[in-house]
């Protein structure tokens, strides 16, 4: 159904907010044959361009993924070797008890999220929610040899590995790699653009969509498509106004989220297309969290048309990361079906 062999390689990477350059240099691979232009800006989007067929006044549709997954920082090395980090992007502190991480310094190595242990814990402390600053990493190693290899500013993300579960896909950052996946594989197949297609794979989103508002207004689309991960709550104890997706209800076409209300011609155009192309969509509210639509739809000269393909998502912002593959493929149709079809529509306010 979808090439899971390659979004495993992709979710894999490392890449935190700043340090996107393993998983960049992945993607100028893949891409590089499969559009007629490629460059790299001055902050590390990657902009491949896919001319149109039937383009006469040179439209351009952006479609932005971001490449970051959320991470750490290193702030401090204590006399004993142990780690302190600032996060990059947002963290539910509890999540990171018992949880590997790789430091990449001058090599990469394993440490190990440490906190107080429950037995010499105070009652009190006990009933406590965790915080950020109760965890530092462990290396295993003396400050000495902890210096040979890291130093402070150095980045850090976590450790876990792709597995397949049922009709599911499981890791670390399927946020937002599983759309940098669907960005490649829809380029792959895409042979008839209406217009010019400014994929673009941004940086830096989970700390303030900063990629994709530099990469907007560079590009300055009349279009705008994002691509991103939604929460799906379909578990025990949800009320159902509360799930925002489910998982193998189909790719979800977003209708706002806490930083862009989609423009109702983009809603309206993708639901008649997936309509049109028998593809399972669901709608999406997100009243808290933001994506790069934001960016793509303010930042242009004159603003774009935009909207977004979200991709439900259950255990959003953690090491289990969950996504259906069925929906994963519905967001590749419901994409390539609107950059083929855009020109075909009444855009007419």
């Amino acid at each position: 159904m979808i090439n899971v062999n390659l979004l495993k390689q992709i979710c894999e990477l490392p890449g935190a907010p700043g340090f996107e350059k393993k998983i960049r240099d992945f993607v100028v691979g893949e891409v590089r044959d499969l559009v007629d232009e490629i460059s790299v800006d001055n902050l590390g989007n990657v902009i491949a361009i896919k001319r149109g067929k039937r383009n006469p006044e040179n439209k351009r549709v952006m479609v932005a993924a971001h490449m970051d997954e959320i991470g750490f920082i290193v702030t401090h090395i204590d006399e004993n070797g142990f780690l302190r980090f600032h996060p990059l992007g947002g963290f539910d502190p509890k999540t990171l008890t018992a949880q590997r991480v790789i430091i990449h310094g001058k090599k990469d190595l394993i440490g190990v999220m440490g906190s107080k242990p429950i037995h010499v814990m105070t009652q009190e402390e006990k009933t406590k929610l965790p915080k950020l600053t109760d965890y530092f990493i462990d290396l295993g190693m003396d400050k000495s040899e902890v210096a040979q290899w890291v130093q402070v500013g150095d980045p850090i993300t976590r450790e876990r590995e792709l597995v397949e579960m049922g009709n599911c896909v499981n890791c670390k950052s399927i946020d937002n790699r599983i759309a940098v996946f669907i960005l490649l594989e829809t380029l792959r197949e895409l042979k008839s653009p209406a217009f010019d297609v400014y994929a673009t794979f941004t940086v830096q989103e989970e700390v303030g969509i900063r990629g994709a508002q530099v990469s907007a207004h560079q590009i300055d689309p009349d279009f705008g498509i994002a691509l991103d991960t939604t929460i799906a709550f379909d578990l025990p104890g949800a009320a159902a106004h509360e799930k925002i997706t489910e998982l193998g209800k189909g790719t979800a076409i977003k209708i706002m989220d806490s930083s862009a209300i989609c423009d109702y011609r983009m809603v309206n155009f993708m639901k008649e297309t997936a309509s049109k192309n028998n593809i399972t969509y669901q709608t999406e509210i997100l009243t808290a969290g933001g994506t790069d639509t934001a960016g793509v739809q303010r930042m242009g000269k004159q603003g774009a048309i935009a909207g977004a393909i979200s991709i439900p998502t259950r255990h959003l912002h953690q090491v289990i990361e969950m996504a259906n593959k069925a929906d994963v493929a519905a967001s590749i149709q419901l994409l390539k079906a609107c950059l083929e079809e855009i020109d075909a529509f009444d855009w007419k306010p």
